[in-house]
């Protein structure tokens, strides 16, 4: 029997936002934003249940409360606490430069 054409779960799976990007909506104007948005029926909850942190739209409160509470949520919290690489940091390490600490 030949084998069937289909992609693995890995790659079908949607992508959400990077943790730089979440960062930057972290930021008070784009967060005040993000949780107060108009209703919008094509997203679920009607966009009014938002968590910044996972990026990711519920359907109610009570449904954002349970997912305050998973393994997922608090790692995600605990990423974003960890200080963001900056381009020089990146250089350093691909040989281009030297690391030598707190230097902005």
């Amino acid at each position: 029997m030949p084998k069937k054409h289909s992609q693995p779960n890995k790659v079908r799976k949607r992508r959400g936002k990077d943790l730089d990007e979440i960062i930057d909506d972290m930021k008070p104007h784009k967060s005040a934003r993000l949780l107060h948005q108009p209703i919008d029926v094509d997203i679920p909850g009607n966009a009014q249940f938002y968590c910044l942190t996972c990026a990711r739209y519920f359907v109610d409160q009570s449904t954002i409360d349970q997912h305050s509470t998973t393994k997922a949520h608090k790692r995600r919290i605990k990423m974003l606490k960890e200080p963001v690489y900056t381009q020089r940091e990146a250089d350093a390490a691909g040989g281009l430069g030297i690391y030598t600490g707190d230097q902005k």
